[in-house]
Parts: structure tokens; sequence; C-alpha cells
């Protein structure tokens, strides 16, 4: 297997396993893209019959409480709402709605990446949702 360039780690290390799909959260692509995440989402609403359900979905409360404990971050500062998450075909379906430079290059590296490490699900951060007799369990995987 090919060994992760330092930009590809880092993307990488953005990429979790939600649902049986891998996915990136709003935040993470909207900086990668170099633009607001509410400027991203926008883009995304406006154009909303190119992102169906298998491209990007919103996490439940239950989810995103449990991803919000694999980052040790409070519920008082940062998000009220729980984030949109994108998968491959969303996030490659982005550069069509977000129409610069920066979007084409960052679309054309994630395509790079994905093709040339089949074995990137390896490398990923995995958070996997299973159900137990209190709920949500998170189970976290570490590469």
């Amino acid at each position: 297997m090919k060994e992760l360039k330092a930009g590809d780690q880092e993307i990488a290390e953005k990429i979790y396993l939600i649902r049986g799909h891998k996915i990136m959260l709003d935040k993470d692509l909207a900086e990668m893209y170099g633009v607001e995440t509410k400027r991203l989402i926008e883009q995304v609403n406006r154009n909303a019959l190119r992102f169906p359900p298998e491209f990007m979905f919103r996490l439940t409360n239950e989810e995103f409480d449990v991803l919000r404990s694999q980052f040790a971050t409070s519920k008082r500062g940062g998000r009220r709402y729980a984030p949109y998450v994108f998968t491959e075909h969303g996030i490659l379906m982005l550069s069509s709605v977000l129409n610069s430079k920066q979007a084409i290059t960052v679309n054309l590296a994630a395509l790079h990446m994905s093709l040339n490490i089949p074995g990137l699900i390896s490398y990923c951060n995995d958070v996997a949702f299973g159900v137990g007799s209190n709920g949500l369990i998170p189970s976290t995987k570490s590469s």
C-alpha cells in the first residue's frame, strides 16, 4: 500500500465512518475549500437536487453527541446544530456548486487520493455507532 503524503494524511484524518459511509464534516470541507461553513451549506441548499441522501445527510443528535465526545469539545461553545456530512460522491459534487479554482484543486486532490490509495479506510477515523443497552456506543479505531 502507498504511504500517505502530508496533505493526504491531513485529509484522511478528517474522514469518519458513519452509517457505513466514509464521510467528511461540512466544517472540514468548508475549511478545505476556503469558504465559510454557512456559505457551503447555502450553495448545497440552492442545489438540493444534486445532493440526495446517499451524497449528504445531517447527523442525528445522538450521532452528533458521540462525535462531539470524540473531539472532547464542550456543548457550550461551538455548534448549536448537528452538522451536515458528505459522502465521497457528495464531496465530488461540491465542485459543481463551489465554482472556484480552490474547489477544483481540492476535488482533484481528493480524486487522486481515493484512486491511488485503495486501502484509505484503514487510515480513516472510524466512528462506528451501535446501539447498546444505554443507547449509542461509540467505537473508535486508531490508525
